[in-house]
């Protein structure tokens, strides 16, 4: 085996929620006054954490419990449009299921606060496919620091160099790469040509795991 752990991004990866996401994010923005635009989130904010998305928009630093209000908001926007939509990723659950299989360690690695994690996790239920689990909220520096990368392969007891990272952001991949990892490309947030200096570049987890045996 090539390779001893995968290590997954959640939104846009795990589920193919981002437009949900974007919506809450545009929605929120409007009733703010923030100028805000699908192309500008994708480009640049995609991935983040929601602490550097807040700063980002109000171009300050800012409190833990300034961000943890606004959070919250936002948060229950997204709930609210993605509840009724909450579907696993084609082929996500045969991909687990193989890897457990085979003795490969996973974790979750997402910018995503606790309440978001849940929500997928446990609507999902999915919980239990995963050796580690690491948030937003628990890293210094979000993606595309590869801080969450590094924590999340140590947990799992992994080497990085051993590790695939599973990602759709921009500032995800980043974080991959400079973590030393190899990274697949998932093309929900951008299109393949955007996503050509990964190592794979796929739509969903079907057959992902043939493909990853064969990367030397």
């Amino acid at each position: 085996m090539n390779f001893q752990a995968v290590l997954f991004d959640m939104d846009g990866v795990v589920v193919d929620n981002l437009p949900y996401h974007v919506d809450a994010w545009l929605l929120f923005c409007e009733r703010k006054n923030i100028q805000l635009t699908r192309e500008i989130f994708y480009q640049e904010l995609n991935g983040m954490n929601s602490k550097d998305t807040f700063e980002w928009f109000y171009k300050r630093e800012m409190s833990r419990a300034e961000i943890e209000v606004l959070e919250d908001e936002k948060e229950l926007i997204y709930r609210d449009f993605y509840r009724d939509h909450i579907n696993p990723a084609p082929g996500l659950l045969v991909f687990l299921q193989t890897l457990r299989a085979h003795g490969i360690k996973t974790a979750l690695a997402t910018s995503a606060g606790p309440g978001n994690i849940d929500f997928i996790l446990d609507g999902l239920g999915i919980r239990d496919q995963f050796d580690a689990i690491i948030g937003g909220a628990e890293v210094r520096k979000g993606k595309p620091d590869p801080e969450i990368y590094v924590k999340a392969a140590s947990l799992v007891g992994v080497e990085p160099a051993q590790c695939w990272v599973i990602e759709d952001s921009l500032q995800g991949i980043a974080a991959g790469q400079s973590a030393g990892m190899r990274v697949v490309g998932i093309s929900t947030s951008h299109t393949p040509a955007e996503l050509a200096h990964t190592d794979v570049v796929r739509p969903d987890f079907a057959n992902l795991f043939d493909t990853l045996l064969n990367c030397n």
